[in-house]
């Protein structure tokens, strides 16, 4: 069992649900221990149990409530015939000089997603933890690197003292990024002395994006938002809720029967009373869809979340056309770790688990007479059909994260 009695400094528990402190799985399992009253209290719990409990509660969140709703495009070109097109390697096709459409859709292109799906996140920004008087700037100079030549040029007390027509010096609380930190630390005296080294440590570092890396929290500037970084692998599409195809020909691309009956209907509420009514042209509007479908006018899709393919019917021909689909993608672990349920659920197996192993011990008494509790187990598997319920048939199912009620009608 991993030990978790070492105090920690305050800054480790600042944390809110946005910008959560739980970031690693070891992290989450602390925050269980406590729970349960370690160290105090020790717990008949090995650390391979309690991974496994985080683990059951992601994949359970993750079934009914850990996504994003996305939009996907492709080209129908990248079809497999009698197989369809696999979504979770979708991301792939954006290196379209990189390799070719056959190596991107069987899954065997080694490079990755394109420029565009990659986030840039902000270097860290720095809070001075006291202040500079404005007198340490005077006749300063930093170092400014050109190759691999290093050269004394510019001057920061133009910058910081008011003489240079600036601020009086760095005041407490003030936020900086790291390039003008990097100036006023590698500041020198015109004689050469390392005068900015002694201001080094009154700059606190900020991380403004942590990822976890295969379970260990780590700074990241570059990352790829449709990659899960701790599975190694790409995001994967849970479920497909609409698709359309792109046209570029016909008359139909403006001047469609929905668009008319849509006039329609703004008219008879906007300008007097005539012209399809609402349920009128809902009514139309289903004959419409369904014919569509009886005629093979539109296309069908199916989606199987298990191997990722997306079937279209009827399959796309010799027309090439471009396709959007409106689809939801799990989070990737980074973002599930730290949600609420997930803490409580993985809680609740803890408690379980716990509870059975001091079961095989219930008879044995202690030095007082007392015996050991082992109530956690029904205390735990309580616990656990209240958070399932809460997560499946809840009030507000998927905890919140389900798409609300756009209108209504009566």
């Amino acid at each position: 069992m991993a030990l978790a009695c070492t105090i920690q400094p305050l800054s480790a528990f600042l944390s809110t649900n946005l910008n959560s402190k739980v970031e690693t799985y070891d992290r989450l399992g602390d925050r269980i221990k406590r729970s349960l009253g370690y160290p105090l209290v020790s717990l008949e719990i090995h650390t391979d149990q309690l991974r496994e409990n985080i683990q059951i509660a992601v994949e359970y969140f993750t079934k009914y409530a850990g996504f994003t709703r996305e939009f996907l495009i492709f080209d129908s070109s990248m079809y497999e015939k009698n197989k369809g097109i696999r979504l979770d390697l979708l991301y792939t096709l954006a290196n379209t000089n990189l390799t070719t459409n056959t190596r991107k859709v069987a899954g065997t292109n080694p490079i990755g997603p394109g420029p565009e799906f990659i986030g840039s996140t902000p270097e860290s920004v720095y809070v001075t933890t006291s202040s500079i008087l404005s007198g340490n700037f005077l006749n300063t100079k930093f170092p400014v690197f050109t190759g691999d030549t290093s050269v004394l040029s510019g001057s920061l007390s133009g910058t910081f003292t008011t003489n240079g027509g600036g601020q009086n010096g760095i005041q407490q609380f003030e936020l900086f990024d790291h390039t003008l930190v990097s100036s006023i630390t590698s500041l020198q005296t015109t004689g050469g002395s390392p005068l900015g080294q002694s201001f080094a440590s009154l700059f606190t570092k900020t991380p403004r994006q942590t990822l976890t890396i295969q379970g260990s929290a780590s700074e990241a500037v570059n990352f790829q938002n449709v990659f899960d970084y701790d599975i190694m692998d790409y995001r994967k599409v849970v479920d497909v809720t609409d698709f359309e195809e792109g046209s570029t020909t016909g008359i139909n691309t403006l001047f469609t029967l929905e668009q008319t009956l849509a006039q329609q209907t703004y008219f008879s509420y906007a300008m007097g009373n005539y012209g399809f009514d609402l349920v009128s042209w809902y009514t139309m509007k289903e004959w419409i869809d369904t014919r569509e479908k009886m005629l093979a006018i539109r296309r069908d899709v199916s989606f199987n979340p298990r191997t990722q393919y997306m079937t279209m019917y009827p399959q796309p021909g010799s027309d090439k056309f471009y396709g959007v689909i409106s689809c939801y993608i799990e989070k990737p672990i980074r973002s599930v770790i730290m949600e609420q349920w997930i803490y409580e659920y993985a809680l609740a197996l803890s408690m379980i688990t716990i509870g059975r192993v001091r079961g095989k011990f219930g008879s044995v008494s202690l030095l007082g007479g007392g015996a050991l509790n082992y109530d956690l187990l029904q205390e735990g598997q309580q616990k656990k059909a209240e958070l399932e319920q809460k997560l499946m048939e809840g009030a507000s199912p998927g905890l919140g994260d389900s798409d609300p009620t756009m209108f209504f009608v009566g």
